[in-house]
């Protein structure tokens, strides 16, 4: 395992030791730039927006002024995930 991956698994394992919404908030700004989360708080309106299955990803794009690529990247990522895992997902968001 490359030690990226050994730091990805180690990053999941301490996120998975905090539970409330404040410890992740202090966690998370530890870790991630203003930058980084407003690109996180980006990708997950997407993703919700794409399981919500209400708009085009055109219209996503068009609402959220991001390119139709960054749409596309969520859609494809949500194609390829286990469909249990997804539907889990669609009733979590």
């Amino acid at each position: 395992m490359s030690t990226s991956e050994d730091g990805w698994r180690g990053f999941l394992e301490l996120c998975s030791r905090f539970h409330s919404r404040g410890e992740l908030d202090e966690l998370f700004g530890l870790f991630f730039t203003i930058e980084e989360k407003e690109a996180l708080a980006k990708r997950y309106t997407i993703v919700k927006a794409l399981l919500d299955e209400k708009m085009t990803q055109r219209e996503i794009a068009e609402k959220m002024k991001v390119s139709i690529s960054k749409i596309t990247r969520g859609s494809n990522a949500l194609k390829i995930m286990n469909p249990q895992f997804r539907e889990a997902l669609r009733k979590t968001v």
